[in-house]
């Protein structure tokens, strides 16, 4: 049984991901335990046209409460939360969201850089960042900056992923804990605390 090599009690844990996430957040909710410790914040590219029913199709795959954020909403514990199409997705030091419209970021936004960083600065050695499937470079930056501040950096191993470009980026860009398929990550999750 692989060990978590994180001392500091997890407050939150932010994922990252592009083309080919889906089908990776699809098969890996279901496998989560129905009551996690932490919040798990989700940020995905997809159009800036996308509705709000993504959260409903995801809450279709866990018994985790599941919701797309408005801006101040608080940061819960054992929630899950999907940043809004078309708006980067800040982590403020009160534990709460804010949503931005500045220009994009690797031509994203949600920009997955952004949600890391800010989510590094607030919780520092608390945090637990992971990196899925896509085909730009959105995310190394961001677990670069995890890492810094004492977090830990997961990606999905590039040979299980649609698009390897954005896992296998991150590893060859920053130091990263834990590479992962499907199911190791959700055994890692739950193992979490």
């Amino acid at each position: 049984m692989e060990k978590n090599h994180v001392a500091n009690a997890v407050k939150a844990m932010v994922i990252g991901g592009s083309a080919g996430s889906l089908q990776v957040l699809f098969n890996l909710l279901p496998l989560l335990q129905n009551h996690l410790p932490f919040a798990m914040i989700l940020v995905l590219h997809r159009r800036h046209s996308a509705d709000s029913s993504l959260s409903e199709l995801l809450s279709t795959k866990t018994l985790l409460p599941t919701c797309e954020v408005e801006d101040k909403d608080r940061i819960l514990p054992g929630h899950i939360y999907l940043a809004p199409a078309d708006y980067h997705l800040l982590i403020e030091k009160d534990e709460s969201f804010s949503l931005d419209y500045s220009e994009k970021i690797n031509f994203s936004r949600p920009s997955i850089d952004v949600t890391f960083e800010s989510a590094a600065e607030v919780y520092g050695p608390s945090l637990v960042a992971m990196l899925l499937s896509g085909a730009n470079e959105d995310g190394t930056k961001g677990l670069s900056l995890v890492k810094k501040a004492g977090g830990t950096t997961i990606v999905q191993n590039p040979e299980t992923a649609q698009m390897p470009y954005m896992p296998h980026h991150a590893m060859m860009h920053t130091v990263i804990d834990h590479v992962l398929d499907v199911r190791q990550m959700s055994h890692y999750i739950n193992n979490l605390r």
